[in-house]
């Protein structure tokens, strides 16, 4: 009776409180499962702690100062912890949002955050309906809007960014630039990293320091650039996949994460 009293509701540290953490904790962990699946800049450690962080401030706010209110004397605002929970996940989300010239990206990861801190502050403050409503509502969108987004007719000022990956000395960046064209695509904001010579700056004391498996080992380029044009970007995809010497392709919109 004693563990029972002391554990209870009325002090916010009872059975229901945990429910509730225990809610943010699982739809924000299946948000991030779906982020780290699609390999996002933000995956399921952050989403898991924006959520459930956010659904322990709640909590604090709404139980956490009960020792102190008294009748026409104290009075607190639980509502005021929430719209901080807003602030400070907008600094997050400008964390995440990155502009390069006229191409905005992160856009995506920054309102998934927001969204999950939301989920976590519906659960914090016990209306699990909407939590989970939250949680399906977002779901339909990534799962649902993503292929549907690709099936619409693309202006022919739409910018894509691609990311590709190939084995060096074969010149295959340059048939890369000439697919790009055939398939009604300008290239632009092109940016050259070449995997295995990356340390070739540092002098050749350190190439020397490598093992005989990583100096036989095909260099490897990578080469991420945006491309502008009225064409199918799946179908771009598709033909680079198809050259020799590419070892990987991804695409993705620019205002994406």
């Amino acid at each position: 009776m004693v563990l029972g009293s002391a554990f209870s509701q009325a002090s916010g540290q009872g059975w229901p409180q945990l429910a509730d953490l225990l809610l943010a904790f699982g739809l924000s962990s299946l948000i991030g499962l779906e982020r780290e699946f699609r390999q996002r800049s933000a995956g399921l450690r952050t989403y898991t702690l924006v959520g459930f962080g956010a659904a322990l401030f709640m909590l604090i706010s709404k139980y956490g100062f009960g020792d102190i209110l008294e009748p026409r004397t104290v009075v607190l605002d639980p509502s005021r912890i929430a719209a901080q929970i807003v602030t400070g996940i907008g600094f997050i989300g400008g964390g995440l949002i990155f502009v390069r010239r006229d191409a905005v990206r992160g856009l995506t990861t920054a309102a998934a955050v927001w969204l999950t801190a939301a989920i976590g502050m519906a659960c914090g403050a016990g209306l699990p309906r909407l939590a989970i409503a939250g949680t399906a509502g977002y779901l339909f969108v990534v799962l649902t809007y993503t292929p549907l987004v690709h099936r619409l007719p693309r202006a022919q000022a739409a910018l894509a960014h691609l990311r590709l990956d190939y084995v060096d000395g074969r010149g295959v960046l340059r048939e890369a630039l000439m697919v790009c064209s055939a398939h009604g695509f300008t290239v632009g904001d092109l940016a050259v990293v070449r995997g295995g010579d990356a340390g070739e700056s540092r002098g050749r004391d350190q190439r020397r320091d490598r093992s005989e498996a990583t100096a036989t080992r095909p260099a490897t380029v990578q080469v991420t650039m945006t491309v502008q044009g009225g064409g199918e970007v799946p179908r771009l995809v598709t033909a680079l996949t198809d050259l020799d010497g590419i070892v990987a392709v991804s695409a993705g919109d620019l205002d994406e994460d």
